[in-house]
């Protein structure tokens, strides 16, 4: 699966993530782990673009944790 940017990390091992808002927990796969937080990366330095392109990524990919994590 292509992943959404260019040059980022992938670690090795799956992560549960957690929506701090909702509480909800969802457990993703080592790139999904990296696009996620690459996502919130770009919403806290206001970089727009690449928020969006990893949403969508995401909404394509893993809808059931997109729908948890990030809607």
């Amino acid at each position: 699966m292509k992943l959404p940017y260019k040059g980022i990390t992938v670690g090795t091992q799956s992560e549960t993530i957690t929506n701090p808002f909702s509480g909800e927990s969802c457990l993703l796969s080592p790139e999904a782990v990296a696009v996620y937080d690459t996502i919130q990366g770009c919403e806290r330095f206001g970089d727009y673009k690449g928020l969006q392109k990893g949403l969508d990524w995401f909404r394509r990919h893993y809808p059931s944790e997109y729908m948890v994590l990030l809607d």
